[in-house]
């Protein structure tokens, strides 16, 4: 891919320094993870707040291994085919990982797999159960591909345990960037009816979706997104600064302030309705505060 042209990239503001990722917690997590051959989407998509969901720990796994079929502009996992290539002990070992941890609360996601005939539906479906086997009372989210709006492979997913509360699905942005930032086999309508068909099926199940804000879209975009979320019964959305991985990915057009995310908070929760809004420069589509949301409505 040709790096991105036209002006020199944009100096970071001061609201997007973090701190280094430390503490017992975090080391231990990351231990885990390489010690049982597990990828998580903290690590290869470089979540800015590794520190803080490790440190509190819980962390975003990533199944499937850690190359996605296909190639978004704004995505820094590495881009290939796995020629079918699963391992069979992944659920097992994910499973071990989190019921040593003792975890509540865990967030699984994937890379794209279109060279599985059901785009990994069904491995899906095995971790989730590995996971309820060994931890019966862990409450799981799934962020999930959009395997390319197959119905049968989201029954797959959604009959896989009751224990699974959350299916989110990231329309990413805003309708008119969609070709331009996301990989030509996404598609922004898709993504609404992957959404739509999830809430259909499993209505008493919690719908995400997740918009990055810089790359160049217009507040009317935003409400335009918003209002299509709602319309398709999607009860949360987080907000976050896109932050470009590397000089080859789409370059950042506007870092947003804080305050506008706050403001973006409100419109979400107070005018278009959404259970509730996670909003900020730091913030991504697994982040914490969606976490701490979820529990405390099903306590």
């Amino acid at each position: 891919m040709a790096a991105a042209q036209g002006q020199p990239p944009l100096g970071k503001p001061h609201w997007l320094k973090i701190r280094p990722p430390s503490g017992e917690k975090y080391l231990a997590l990351k231990k885990q993870a390489s010690q049982f051959q597990l990828a998580t989407v903290c690590q290869e998509a470089r979540c800015p707040n590794i520190a803080e969901c490790w440190g509190g720990g819980t962390a975003t796994f990533m199944i499937m291994g850690d190359t996605c079929t296909r190639g978004c502009r704004f995505c820094a996992v590495k881009t290939g085919n796995p020629r079918g290539w699963l391992d069979d002990n992944e659920p097992e070992k994910l499973a071990s990982v989190i019921a040593e941890a003792g975890w509540q609360y865990v967030v699984l996601t994937s890379v794209d797999r279109d060279d599985l005939p059901d785009g990994g539906a069904a491995h899906f479906s095995r971790c989730i159960q590995a996971i309820t086997k060994q931890s019966p009372q862990c409450i799981i989210e799934t962020l999930i591909p959009d395997f390319q709006d197959d119905a049968a492979c989201l029954t797959t997913l959604l009959n896989s345990s009751p224990q699974l509360k959350v299916v989110a699905h990231n329309i990413e942005t805003v309708d008119r960037l969609t070709k331009t930032v996301r990989d030509r086999r996404a598609g922004y309508r898709q993504s609404l009816s992957v959404l739509k068909a999830i809430k259909q099926a499993s209505p008493a199940r919690y719908t995400k979706s997740s918009l990055m804000l810089g790359l160049g879209e217009t507040d009317t975009e935003i409400r335009d997104c918003l209002g299509d979320l709602r319309e398709n019964k999607v009860d949360i959305i987080t907000f976050g600064q896109y932050l470009q991985p590397t000089k080859y990915h789409f370059p950042v057009k506007r870092f947003v302030s804080p305050d506008e995310f706050k403001h973006w908070k409100i419109v979400a929760e107070q005018e278009f309705g959404f259970l509730f809004c996670a909003s900020g420069p730091l913030v991504r589509s697994s982040y914490r505060a969606g976490e701490l949301f979820i529990q405390s409505r099903l306590a």
